[in-house]
């Protein structure tokens, strides 16, 4: 491979992608999700897919309140269950950073390590495709006279933004390993280095996952450790300090560059946050109590031949937090229960002897009870009623703020999404078209389509004269979205650009962000 061609592409894609760094003034960033695109084949119809989730972009912050509104079947629960890869996504990525690279120490890093060289020439060819599209695009359009047949123009700006995408992709899957060692001229030694040290790693982390095991099935009382487990313990800081001998050998390589401007640009996409769309089931599994799920049926989603305990317990089993014989269990299930309003006594009741607002109290217990970093709430409320709602919705506000949780709420009521929301994602046809503060989103929403959703609130305020509804028809199919943009047959805004060409997800004010051509207000 030649050092020079390979330092070119890198650097190229270093600088066309200076969005994806984070901002100096951001909040902490638990999950950042990229071009997550999740397609279901159609049975039956060869080639042909139900496009839920296509192309979402977005990063969701620790402590708050992602809110996620619009028409059914638009793919918000898709979304939800794709960001817990309850469903396996189809293409993009997916950073999670509750946990380290180090802590899980995942395949896909030993593979990538192993593999540095053959997947730095995928890139390069990759970047060599997409720069030949770009040409062509530059002489359609600088071409004399007519710039060239306007739809074929579009189809090849969607080409390139596809393959752009693809080399992009290829870029961070090394580049958040390796950073500037990327443009090593002695390859060899860096893949060698990182193999070592992810390892070691998973030798760590094979070794928690014992001791959490053993810990959980030491029933002797008083606080003396047995020998397994104080054996166990010397292993691990063995194996800690080994780590830290290969992490000192990776510095060295890192020194050795320093002074190369190309180093220090790719340097500043190394992330230590482990890639979700790139874990084995095993993996994710291990993950599972970071990231939970609570679901719209109160009724549906209980086991009613389980009591409540046996329900909030089942979890706590399968992580190995406790162990059937352990006489801690029952009290800390108790405590969970309380927590989140139901009497511990209820313990031994079945899920048909509660009430509506009881049985999601049960759901949040269930969730809660392994000390998750991130929860789906999936329509939790929109069962209920209204009444039981609130209180419903007050109790995972006082638990956010109590145990720092993130949420994503998945709601089509926008009144509740307002209540509980620090910002707002709206979704239509399976893409983000527009996200921003909830008070912006409702002050001045910059999507046509939002404006319509926020139009159609219903209100009892005769004195405010409602605006005449502009949206109009049905949301086209899945399996075949219209050319250009989506929203384009039901938008009173439409042109012909529109009907062609997808607009960006971009940046129109500070923190506000929108999918449109004709964007309201600009």
């Amino acid at each position: 491979m030649e050092t020079k061609s390979a330092v070119a592409a890198v650097a190229r894609l270093a600088d066309s992608m200076d969005s994806y760094l984070p901002k100096a003034d951001d909040k902490r960033v638990l999950l950042k999700i990229r071009n997550l695109k999740q397609y279901f084949p159609v049975r039956g119809k060869k080639g042909l897919f139900v496009k839920a989730n296509d192309g979402i972009s977005m990063d969701i912050y620790e402590g708050e309140t992602f809110g996620l509104v619009g028409e059914s079947g638009c793919g918000k629960s898709t979304l939800g269950r794709t960001l817990l890869q309850l469903n396996k996504q189809t293409y993009g990525k997916t950073m999670y950073y509750g946990r380290t690279l180090d802590e899980l120490a995942p395949e896909y890093a030993l593979n990538t390590a192993k593999n540095l060289t053959s997947n730095l020439t995928r890139l390069i060819e990759l970047d060599a495709k997409s720069e030949k599209l770009a040409a062509q695009i530059a002489k359609m359009q600088n071409s004399q006279g007519d710039c060239g047949d306007k739809p074929e123009l579009f189809k090849l700006m969607e080409e390139h933004s596809e393959e752009r995408k693809l080399a992009e992709n290829a870029f961070l899957d090394l580049a958040q390993l390796v950073g500037g060692l990327l443009i090593s001229p002695d390859l060899s030694s860096v893949s060698a280095a990182y193999l070592s040290l992810y390892e070691t790693a998973q030798e760590r982390s094979l070794a928690a996952d014992k001791l959490q095991r053993l810990n959980a099935s030491d029933t002797k009382n008083g606080s003396k450790k047995s020998a397994a487990i104080v054996e166990l313990e010397k292993r691990i800081a063995a194996i800690e300090e080994t780590a830290m001998r290969k992490h000192g050998d990776i510095d060295k390589l890192r020194a050795a560059m320093k002074g190369n401007p190309e180093y220090e640009k790719i340097e500043a996409f190394r992330d230590d946050g482990i890639d979700l769309s790139r874990l084995k089931y095993s993996e994710m599994r291990r993950l599972r109590r970071d990231m939970q799920l609570i679901f719209q049926d109160p009724y549906s989603s209980l086991n009613p031949r389980m009591t409540v305990g046996q329900i909030i317990g089942e979890g706590l089993l399968a992580h190995g937090f406790f162990t059937r014989v352990s006489e801690k269990m029952q009290d800390y299930i108790m405590n969970i229960m309380e927590i989140c309003g139901l009497a511990s006594y209820m313990i031994h009741r079945y899920p048909h002897q509660f009430s509506g607002g009881q049985r999601q109290r049960i759901g949040i217990a269930r969730s809660l009870a392994l000390q998750p970093r991130f929860i789906v709430c999936d329509e939790a409320v929109s069962a209920l009623d209204v009444s039981i709602q609130s209180q419903i919705l007050n109790l995972l506000s006082e638990l956010k703020e109590e145990q720092n949780l993130t949420y994503m709420f998945i709601s089509h009521d926008l009144s509740v999404i307002r209540y509980i929301s620090d910002r707002i994602g709206v979704m239509y046809l399976g893409n983000l078209v527009e996200l921003a503060d909830v008070d912006d989103i409702f002050r001045q929403p910059l999507h046509p389509y939002t404006d319509a959703l926020l139009k159609a609130i219903p209100t009892t305020d005769i004195d405010k004269p409602r605006s005449e509804l502009i949206l109009e028809g049905d949301i086209p199919s899945p399996i075949t979205p219209p050319m250009g943009c989506k929203f384009h047959t039901r938008c009173r805004y439409v042109t012909d650009i529109c009907k062609q060409l997808a607009p960006e997800f971009e940046e129109a004010t500070k923190g506000h962000y929108v999918a449109c051509h004709h964007k309201l207000g600009a």
